[in-house]
């Protein structure tokens, strides 16, 4: 029985997992808290996601960060006084609406805005359109949404505006990569089911069980909320996780992407642009932050955090 729990939690959190680090992709149709800001520390840039507990250490939110990357002179600056910047910015593109209202306010004040959408070249995203279930993702995604009792960010990110810029794969361009590389969606679901099942072990040995998490979620009156304290949860192993189905070699549903967003970055900062963020699934942006070198190629370096609210979980 034992067996059957940790294959079904491993699928339910490694799908989610790997729904993350994908992010949005392009089919056809057939009361927000303020935000708490971290001081700046040595391993900023390294956490995107966290649980955030009460006095009481009972769960009361999922949280994302936006972290500021600016050149070394600007390291003891206010990080709202710095006049050229990067800003990485998480994204869970299935949260609550008050935070998809947080991130369209922010947008506004970029020059640019860097997304993430694996489509063609000059794809329009109407605002409110949401993702169709003829996609396989995106019916994934909305399975998740309707199970969750959350929003989509397609459907509440407002995409038209004039500072966005695409900064991903085209469907041709990613399928190419992901033959060169010799890799298939079920061969990293794969790799990801055995990270989630590595990292369920490592719970068991320290006293907690994520399967009785999830099943009792799954019975509890207020199951939405169960549910998402119980994926919240997890999200600890999430950077490890997609490091491992990465490989030393990267993969075209991380490194590749992140290679054509900075590449982006490069033009946009060419053409003058000052400040800039990069709105990307949460599971790719430590590969931003280390392996594809925002720091070293780049010279900047993280000057402070901002945290927002993707999922409320109080009662």
């Amino acid at each position: 029985m034992q067996f059957h729990r940790c294959t079904f939690v491993c699928w339910f959190f490694g799908g989610f997992a790997l729904l993350l680090a994908i992010g949005t992709v392009h089919a056809q149709p057939a009361v927000l808290e303020q935000p708490v800001k971290a001081k700046a520390k040595a391993s900023e840039g390294d956490e995107w996601v966290r649980l955030r507990r009460d006095a009481k250490n009972k769960p009361i939110a999922l949280e994302v960060a936006i972290v500021r990357y600016a050149t070394p002179k600007h390291a003891n600056t206010a990080p709202a006084k710095v006049p050229e910047y990067v800003d990485l910015i998480g994204a869970i593109h299935v949260g609550d609406s008050s935070y998809y209202q947080e991130l369209n306010r922010r947008f506004r004040k970029y020059d640019a805005l860097l997304y993430e959408l694996v489509a063609p070249e000059g794809t329009v995203i109407e605002r409110g359109r949401g993702t169709s279930n003829a996609h396989p993702l995106g019916a994934m995604q909305n399975g998740m949404k309707s199970m969750l009792e959350l929003e989509h960010q397609l459907e509440k990110v407002d995409y038209t505006r004039p500072n966005f810029v695409h900064a991903d794969l085209s469907p041709s361009e990613f399928s190419k990569s992901m033959v060169d590389k010799n890799e298939g969606f079920f061969q990293l679901y794969c790799r990801m089911m055995g990270q989630a099942m590595a990292h369920q072990s490592q719970q068991a040995a320290q006293g907690e069980s994520a399967d009785v998490d999830i099943f009792a979620a799954l019975f509890a009156k207020d199951r939405p909320r169960k549910l998402k304290i119980a994926l919240a949860k997890q999200f600890a192993s999430l950077e490890s996780m997609l490091s491992g189905i990465s490989g030393p070699e990267g993969s075209t549903l991380i490194t590749e992407r992140n290679k054509r967003a900075l590449a982006v970055l490069r033009k946009q900062q060419a053409a003058g642009k000052r400040k800039i963020g990069i709105f990307y699934g949460a599971g790719h942006l430590t590969d931003m932050h280390e392996r594809e070198r925002l720091v070293e190629e780049f010279g900047l370096q993280p000057i402070g955090t901002v945290w927002l609210e993707a999922w409320d979980l109080r009662p």
